[in-house]
């Protein structure tokens, strides 16, 4: 079977859409927000009925792509859907801006959680929502297996107790998607998410995180003290096993990893855009046909950039592809994950370096680059922890035997 790596027709125009809203409407406020942290980016709100639209047939999964499809019968033939379509709109928008992607409406994170788990009421239910997610505690961060919150059934509610920090878009979002345990002895089993909605009585905010990058993008701390969700809103199901608990969570991250993935291709993407363009500006051209002995340390150095920036999108569309395409994509958005993070970082610091005082100035988006991707290589799961993960899968260990 041969592999096509062009973009698929039927995104296109979605394609060149998010590059149009990229150039247009983030990079003009890019650094505004960048200096007035925690304001709301008003911009945004003419920008909900396009997403909307770029959305529609996708059950409003928003940022965290599509629930992975059953698994694929001969004869199907290929599929790009959500998952594909999620990831190129947004490399295109971080081209643009990390922060102002991270905080438009109705695109949390959350809604990955409710891709991937959800019944098919509740993702009609939510399809409207803005869903951010809670999961980091005081004590529990890449170890999610040890989270401490719980959920206790009380006649048709939960009573939801405990602290989640690091909640990307925890004031603004309609709702937070929790995960809590329902028996903290049960251990993994019994992780459960829940959507709590805006203005629950017991749901606080607690205050807002000032951060090295990403700033347009609010991160909340938020408690809940004898906070009563509708067990309906408990996702998926009820019952306490490997299948339904953890395990079934944990597929959120089968679809956000992928996401953050082509978050850093996209910033990556900028920053080798914009070093090209000012060593244009001074005459300094790069020559593909030169043998690498012949080249500057410069060129040598952006060609390397370019090829391992190409290997990240490549493995990130791969990662996309195979959830469209019903096959376990567990290791590959991890490796997908784990190389673009890191890609990135390397990417959107070294440009700068490269550029010199030009590259470290606010008269440059390349420093708020710089800084923006460093997110990248650590939510979702940070680089030591997918290493461990693709460690974990290759080996055939479980956590307990490679931590």
């Amino acid at each position: 079977m041969m592999l096509n790596l062009e973009t698929p027709k039927k995104f296109r125009a979605l394609v060149h859409q998010a590059r149009q809203v990229a150039e247009n409407v983030f990079r003009p406020v890019s650094r505004k927000y960048d200096r007035d942290e925690h304001a709301y980016p008003a911009e945004l709100d003419m920008l909900a009925a396009i997403m909307d639209g770029m959305n529609d047939g996708t059950m409003g999964e928003g940022a965290g792509a599509g629930k992975l499809k059953a698994e694929r019968r001969h004869g199907d033939g290929i599929v790009n859907s959500t998952n594909m379509s999620t990831v190129l709109g947004l490399q295109e928008l971080c081209w643009g801006d990390v922060g102002l992607s991270l905080t438009l409406p109705r695109q949390g994170l959350g809604n990955a959680a409710i891709a991937a788990v959800a019944s098919a009421e509740q993702r009609q239910r939510f399809s409207k929502t803005w869903a951010a997610m809670a999961i980091t505690e005081p004590d529990c961060g890449s170890d999610s297996a040890a989270i401490r919150t719980t959920a206790v059934k009380d006649g048709d509610d939960y009573i939801i107790n405990g602290e989640k920090i690091f909640v990307t878009s925890g004031e603004r979002a309609d709702a937070v998607v929790v995960w809590a345990s329902l028996d903290r002895s049960l251990g993994r089993a019994a992780i459960k998410s829940f959507v709590v909605e805006k203005g629950a009585a017991g749901m606080e905010v607690v205050r807002l995180e000032k951060k090295l990058g990403i700033k347009a993008s609010d991160t909340a701390a938020i408690t809940f003290t004898d906070c009563r969700v509708p067990a309906a809103n408990l996702l998926g199901s009820a019952d306490i096993s490997g299948a339904q608990g953890f395990a079934g969570a944990m597929q959120t991250f089968d679809n956000t990893r992928p996401v953050v993935a082509a978050m850093a291709v996209g910033v990556a993407k900028a920053a080798l855009d914009r070093t090209r363009e000012l060593l244009r500006e001074q005459g300094i051209r790069l020559n593909y046909r030169h043998d690498l002995k012949r080249c500057s340390h410069m060129e040598a150095t952006l060609y390397r950039y370019e090829a391992e920036w190409e290997a990240a999108r490549l493995l990130t569309l791969k990662a996309a592809w195979m959830a469209d395409n019903g096959q376990p994509n567990s290791t590959a958005a991890s490796v997908a994950k784990a190389k673009a993070g890191r890609v990135a970082n390397d990417i959107t610091l070294g440009c700068a370096g490269l550029l010199g005082d030009v590259g470290y100035c606010e008269d440059e988006l390349l420093e708020k680059w710089a800084r923006d991707s460093k997110i990248l290589d650590i939510f979702e799961g940070t680089q030591q922890i997918q290493q461990l993960i693709i460690a974990r899968r290759l080996l055939g260990k479980t956590s307990a035997e490679l931590r």
